[in-house]
């Protein structure tokens, strides 16, 4: 069956209902359907059609008086670990299941002051301390392009429904590349903005050191549009990047054991941009990594058993930590919050040495690559590798070697979050077997900046 919606994104979505030549109510019906359609993709934790035809039905009637907001009638997903008043919210795991909160969070309140419609809640990994979305409570999420694929994750039911074209866009949240992630495994957009650029109120947390909402969209100028609502700035036509372009490709690391399709796509995206007039510069981060690796999981391990805790004690209050961890049913997640139990949880000393010392040094020699190679950002590959099948969750093959599962995945996502910089994946233009995602990073607080290169990258790879 086609739909009107089958290809279009939010901002032309938005200007075709400015214009009348479809309503919200006639995207919602179609939306609807496409609902109905997907069971077998998992990417749905939560829908209500009659709700969603009501608030279509208002966003109408608000347009037609002109007094609707920029994202009057737009449906969105978002990831089912922010709070939210219409759908439960279960971070999908069993000790949640059926618990809705009596406020939302604070970026899908963002988003509905300007009218902007929530139409679904997406599936991910339990309690989004995963990449594969192989949800043992809820299901497995699958890829839109290959279902015996995963999606990525954590927020891979997000970006399975955008991938889909089921939503025009949808949140997410990235703590260590869990909107980057699956946006390049399904072949979309996703941004992870500055940390602290979005409202972080109300959302099921891991960390808030690393911790962000972020988007997931079919393009650049989607991402700008709800990255202006959500970090309160008047969204403006993303501008093309006129000035000189330098990206950095970093020596170490993130070209490092690429999958050989990875590998020659992602060379052949860098030769389009250069033949476009970008100057593609090699840099060396050498000394970063080492503070990065006793700094990421360190920090991330020490603040979910502080963090977690506290988001139950303020918004669940029939659900105390010890009995959410005991429901957890994925093996992996239970792993991770057994490992914290005893005597290898993380000391306070090697998380404050983390915070005090290695953070600030990863921030100064990023920045330090930045300002002595006159960058506007580095690219890379989003991830070495492309889908696994489902159920590869503890390790994956690449190149012929058995390598662990999740952290081959985050790789290259994590550095940006652990200081808190803004990055993007895009999907790589031409024929692949698999999506292949490309990341530009930039520098913390300059995500303007980047929406606006990224844009012009995106033009670049696919004219």
């Amino acid at each position: 069956m086609e739909f009107i919606s089958d290809v279009m994104g939010a901002v032309e979505l938005l200007s075709l209902m400015e214009n009348g030549k479809i309503s919200a109510v006639e995207y919602a019906a179609e939306l609807s359907v496409k609902v109905s359609e997907s069971g077998g993709l998992n990417a749905i934790q939560s829908f209500d059609k009659d709700s969603l035809m009501k608030k279509a039905m208002d966003a109408d009637q608000k347009r037609q008086h002109g007094t609707g907001g920029i994202l009057c009638g737009l449906p969105f997903i978002a990831k089912d670990n922010l709070n939210s008043t219409d759908f439960p919210t279960t971070a999908g795991t069993n000790s949640l299941m059926g618990h809705t909160t009596s406020s939302n969070a604070g970026a899908i309140d963002d988003l509905l002051k300007e009218d902007a419609i929530l139409g679904a809640k997406a599936s991910m990994h339990e309690l989004a301390f995963g990449i594969t979305s192989n949800n043992a409570v809820t299901g497995p999420v699958r890829n839109p392009v290959n279902m015996d694929k995963i999606p990525g994750g954590s927020s891979g039911g997000t970006a399975a429904a955008v991938g889909r074209g089921i939503f025009p866009i949808g949140l997410g949240t990235d703590t260590g590349g869990s909107c980057r992630i699956p946006a390049a495994l399904c072949g979309v957009v996703g941004f992870r903005p500055s940390t602290g650029r979005y409202s972080s109120e109300g959302v099921v947390p891991i960390s808030h050191t690393r911790d962000t909402v972020g988007t997931i969209a079919r393009n650049v100028s989607d991402i700008s549009l709800f990255d202006g609502v959500l970090s309160g700035n008047t969204f403006k036509k993303i501008e093309p990047f006129l000035d000189g372009i330098t990206l950095g490709i970093p020596k170490e690391v993130f070209f490092d054991n690429l999958e050989s399709e990875v590998e020659k796509v992602i060379q052949t995206q860098l030769s389009i941009l250069e033949k476009s007039g970008i100057l593609l510069k090699e840099i060396s981060m050498a000394e970063i990594w080492s503070h990065n690796e006793a700094f990421g999981f360190p920090v991330a391990l020490y603040e979910v058993m502080k963090d977690l805790p506290a988001y139950l004690e303020k918004y669940v209050a029939n659900v105390n930590f010890a009995k959410l961890v005991s429901g957890i049913g994925s093996p992996d997640v239970a792993g991770v919050f057994a490992s914290q139990m005893g005597t290898d949880a993380i000391p306070e000393a090697v998380y404050n040495e983390a915070i005090n010392t290695h953070r600030p040094a990863m921030i100064n020699i990023y920045n330090k690559v930045f300002s002595d190679n006159g960058l506007n950002g580095i690219v890379f590959p989003t991830t070495p590798l492309t889908a696994r099948d489902i159920g590869e969750d503890e390790t994956v093959d690449l190149n012929g070697t058995k390598v662990p599962t999740f952290p081959t995945y985050i790789r290259n996502t994590d550095l940006g979050s652990n200081i808190g910089a803004p990055g993007i994946s895009l999907p790589c233009s031409g024929e692949t077997s698999l999506p292949i995602g490309i990341e530009i990073d930039g520098l913390p607080d300059q995500d303007q900046k980047l929406l606006s290169l990224a844009n012009t990258i995106e033009m670049m790879l696919t004219s």
